[in-house]
């Protein structure tokens, strides 16, 4: 099975879920770190349809950006604009298979799509 994971390596969450995935027997992980290759908006949007969550449920409400923009993190189209332009606003770590996606807090949500 692959499993692409959009992985920040300054995150302990993430590397922990990155543990977990290649510990897996029999999973191929793809690892991109969308900080340094930002996904487009199209490819958020895909993620997120295929998780099965709105924008608002993958934005880093914490980060000190959502103020500095004046984000409405209610506004779909615009957190995705947002995300798109500002990576590091994506909550992190997302992983996708074949059975869907998910953001692996905690890291062991990983397995449920594995």
């Amino acid at each position: 099975m692959k499993a692409t994971i959009w992985h920040n390596p300054r995150c302990f969450k993430s590397r922990q879920t990155l543990a977990i995935l290649e510990a897996t027997p029999d999973v191929m992980v793809a690892v991109v770190e969308y900080l340094k290759t930002p996904p487009t908006r199209a490819e958020i949007e895909a993620v997120l349809a295929k998780a099965d969550i709105r924008p608002s449920q993958a934005v880093r409400k914490g980060e000190a950006l959502v103020k500095e923009i004046g984000l409405d993190i209610k506004d779909d189209s615009a957190v995705l604009n947002a995300m798109a332009q500002h990576p590091i606003l994506i909550e992190r770590p997302i992983v996708i298979t074949a059975k869907g996606a998910i953001i692996a807090r905690p890291p062991e949500k990983a397995r449920d799509i594995l």
